[in-house]
């Protein structure tokens, strides 16, 4: 609905990085987060989700694994796919990458019962998706969670738990381009037709092929 909303880490790969590592490992699968631009996808073999990441390197049978974007999700499934060799992109989540481990620690040392959960791209007792983060904290028994995340999944969290509690890091971890998208400009885009997204039917065509590639295999 804003135009102007961008994911900075969608843009963190460089093609001429992907065609020297092709070159370098004949049997290199670039494996691409969801989160990234349609050009870069246009160079890899296959999509993921944080949720998928694991299950759809595990079936590729390719052994050197080029990972895009993000680095940090790159090395949480790296270290649940040892068997595979990692090459990894210095790409990254600004949102993420702000909260440090002194900053959550001093959350955890306020409230030591409380439980820290986190996407794969970060370190904590429980790792996953936005959509695992709420079914593990819905289905708990715990009554505290340290959250650290982008501070908006705080809305369904407390939403389906409102006897919970929840805390975050005192650098509140906030996404301003996801804050630049607000119901207003989404009733201004269904209202006036706006900001629609053109691409040319090339890129179309090739960017579609690593999703389709992770639907496939995802069904396996």
């Amino acid at each position: 609905p804003d135009a102007a909303a961008d994911c900075p880490m969608a843009h963190m790969a460089e093609i001429n990085r992907i065609d020297e590592l092709r070159e370098q490992y004949p049997d290199l699968a670039v494996v691409c987060y969801i989160n990234s631009t349609a050009e870069l996808k246009c160079h890899a073999d296959v999509c993921v989700t944080s949720s998928n990441a694991m299950k759809i390197v595990k079936k590729l049978p390719n052994q050197n694994i080029f990972f895009i974007p993000d680095r940090n999700l790159a090395h949480f499934v790296a270290d649940h796919v040892p068997e595979k060799n990692f090459v990894y992109n210095n790409g990254f989540c600004p949102t993420h990458e702000r909260m440090e481990p002194e900053d959550v620690a001093e959350v955890k040392r306020r409230h030591p019962g409380a439980q820290i959960v986190a996407h794969g791209e970060c370190r904590a007792e429980l790792l996953g998706s936005t959509s695992g983060i709420i079914q593990y904290v819905t289905a708990s028994d715990c009554q505290e969670f340290i959250v650290c995340t982008e501070e908006g999944v705080g809305y369904k969290l407390k939403e389906q738990n409102p006897e919970k509690t929840f805390y975050y890091p005192d650098k509140l971890p906030v996404c301003p381009n996801m804050k630049k998208n607000t119901l207003e400009k989404v009733l201004h885009v269904l209202q006036t037709g706006k900001n629609e997204v053109h691409v040319d039917a090339k890129l179309r065509e090739n960017s579609k092929k690593p999703l389709e590639k992770m639907l496939e295999l995802a069904a396996k």
